[in-house]
């Protein structure tokens, strides 16, 4: 068994747990970010997806905000009044969030895309804007805007369809899971979550 076998292994044991905290919105989630994502950074830089490489390094530092930002919530929920039982809080994306965003991926991916294509990079397209994608949806995810889930079900077939044609099928196996508990965690942070004011 190859080095890069293992860490598939790695990243996909610990990405279970991971979703799992995710869609119940619990900070240990981020821990298991951290592990997953650092095993994801050092497989995809083996097989040189510099883009995917350097969005899971993103992943990590994105993890001590989520870490803070999330537990500041936390902390506001349980001071106010939440009505129905509602535990999972929800921030608005906002207008000026939304075009930031929309202009961060636009720009982002192609950039990213033209200097994939001109270093000779694997699937420079799924791997430029899954990536461009999942920046936006980290962040989002960090800020407790809901609509992060539809970024990363877009992404994450992105990412299934890259890892499908380079024959990583257990880290194709993986995304397809995100994909699954990605559209299962829109519906049930909608059902359970509570706006809380800024």
């Amino acid at each position: 068994m190859t080095i890069i076998k293992i860490i598939e292994i790695i990243a996909l044991v610990a990405g279970v747990p991971y979703m799992v905290l995710e869609v119940l919105q619990k900070n240990g989630m981020w821990y298991f970010g951290i592990f997953t994502s650092t095993a994801c950074a050092i497989q995809f830089g083996l097989e040189h997806n510099w883009a995917n490489m350097g969005l899971n390094i993103y992943y990590v530092a994105m993890a001590f905000w989520g870490l803070y930002k999330w537990g500041q919530d936390s902390r506001k929920m349980k001071k106010e009044a939440t009505a129905g039982g509602k535990v999972i809080h929800l921030r608005h994306l906002g207008l000026r969030k939304g075009l930031l965003s929309l202009l961060l991926f636009a720009v982002g991916g192609t950039a990213l895309f033209l200097v994939l294509k001109a270093t000779g990079a694997q699937n420079p397209f799924f791997d430029a804007f899954s990536t461009a994608l999942c920046v936006v949806a980290m962040i989002w995810l960090a800020e407790s805007v809901p609509y992060h889930w539809v970024l990363w079900i877009i992404g994450d077939i992105f990412l299934v369809i890259m890892c499908y044609m380079e024959q990583k099928y257990l880290m194709t196996a993986l995304y397809a899971t995100y994909v699954a508990a990605s559209s299962y965690g829109l519906f049930h942070w909608f059902r359970s979550g509570q706006y809380i004011d800024d």
